[in-house]
């Protein structure tokens, strides 16, 4: 047991998914009864929230509230897309997150995010043992792109496979069915530098006719030869060609197939804007092979959609948050929960550990040896790894015919320390 005791706080970094709320449930249901936590903040907008110091008190929610965090997608308690510096460069961000801390008395933090949120996480502790303050910090793993390394999969991941999958089930009947007219179709995915997204809806294929009949991801470089190839293959067989594109396609020389060039074209993490890779598809085969092409982008849906959530990411993701704080309290620190898989048949997993500083400079990528040979359709290398992912539904509780999704009332704590500009 941990000889720490005082406040926690959590807080959600990143594009959010239909589980991160899971993910905080679990660590805020799991905080709230043990001995060593005295009281559970939530940091509005993640690390921007604590640096401007707007934090609000979790634990005068209703419990009814915090249970429905398991049905919400989004990012409940706030999340944002702020990098803090490099404590060489300026130690100013991590001296004031510091400052907050202790006027708070906070003693446990909880981050939940990615590879960037990790590496933050990272920091803190560092600066914290740096100046004497006593503290936990443990990290949440969180994001569809199932890029974090150090971990089997990624809270997140399943639900969008989920999503992908089924709408390229959907979709692809509808061209099927308008084959004589609107003959090719593509649908976009998210997927900056790995593939995960747009391979799982490999999932969708039962036999040969079903969609997607070609599926293009970062890991496999993209030729306009290949392609127009690949798709005259396609259609010349089934008279309709269905096609699944990530938003990361890259060509040979590496360099995005749709990236925006824009003078906003950059994130505030530094990370190129992606979208278009559909346009750019159904130009080439309008130019090339004279085909009706439509193209389709699920947008933020794919990533919040929790009518159709993996029951499995969904459990697993609340189990992610639940085990950081029972790790924490028992004096772990500096390290991010991550999931193994002990079985496939049946679907077996078990949390572990992992340093922060590990997840925070990896990245996993879909292995090339999991795509076909032609590298345009994930084998059943990767259909045995997402399959168990994707399993099972999530009864979400309805309204009026629709979802009933929760929102914190947020009783605000006093500020205690000066204004502070970001």
């Amino acid at each position: 047991m941990s000889n720490v005791k005082g406040n926690a706080i959590v807080a959600q970094s990143g594009g959010p998914t239909a589980v991160i709320n899971a993910s905080a449930c679990g660590v805020i249901q799991q905080a709230l009864g043990s001995e060593s936590i005295t009281g559970v903040y939530g940091a509005y907008n993640g690390i921007l929230g604590v640096l401007q110091e707007e934090i609000f008190d979790i634990g005068a929610e209703a419990s009814e509230t915090i249970e429905l965090m398991k049905t919400t997608p989004s990012a409940a308690i706030g999340s944002c897309r702020y990098k803090l510096k490099r404590i060489e460069e300026d130690r100013a961000d991590f001296e004031r997150v510091l400052e907050v801390f202790k006027a708070h008395n906070i003693r446990y933090f909880f981050y939940a995010g990615g590879n960037d949120s990790m590496d933050t996480a990272a920091k803190i502790k560092k600066l914290s043992e740096e100046l004497g303050y006593e503290m936990i910090v443990m990290g949440v793993p969180k994001t569809i792109d199932n890029d974090l390394a150090c971990t089997d999969h990624c809270p997140g991941y399943g639900s969008v496979a989920k999503f992908i999958a089924a709408s390229a089930m959907e979709a692809g009947r509808d061209t099927e069915s308008l084959w004589t007219f609107d003959t090719c179709a593509v649908l976009e995915t998210m997927g900056r530098n790995a593939g995960w997204i747009a391979a799982a809806a490999a999932l969708a294929r039962r036999d040969e006719q079903d969609a997607p009949h070609l599926i293009y991801v970062p890991e496999a470089r993209f030729t306009r030869e290949r392609f127009v190839q690949d798709v005259r293959r396609v259609h010349s067989g089934l008279g309709r060609c269905f096609i699944v594109a990530s938003e990361g396609m890259a060509w040979e020389d590496g360099t995005y197939v749709a990236e925006d060039k824009g003078a906003l074209a950059k994130d505030s993490f530094g990370h190129a804007q992606l979208g278009g890779v559909a346009q750019v598809l159904k130009k080439i085969i309008e130019g090339e092979l004279g085909l009706k092409t439509r193209w389709m982008m699920q947008g933020l849906t794919q990533r919040n959609a929790m009518h159709f959530a993996s029951r499995t990411d969904r459990d697993e993701a609340f189990i992610c948050g639940a085990e950081a704080v029972r790790a924490a309290v028992s004096g772990t620190s500096g390290k991010m929960i991550t999931l193994e898989r002990t079985s496939n048949s049946p679907y077996e997993c078990t949390t572990a550990l992992a340093r922060l500083e590990d997840v925070a400079n990896g990245e996993k990528k879909l292995p090339r040896q999991w795509l076909n040979e032609e590298g345009n359709m994930p084998n059943e290398k990767f259909i045995e790894f997402a399959r168990p992912l994707i399993e099972g539904e999530v009864q979400v509780p309805m309204e009026g015919g629709l979802p009933k999704f929760m929102r914190f009332e947020r009783k605000w704590l006093p500020k205690k320390c000066a204004r502070y500009d970001v």
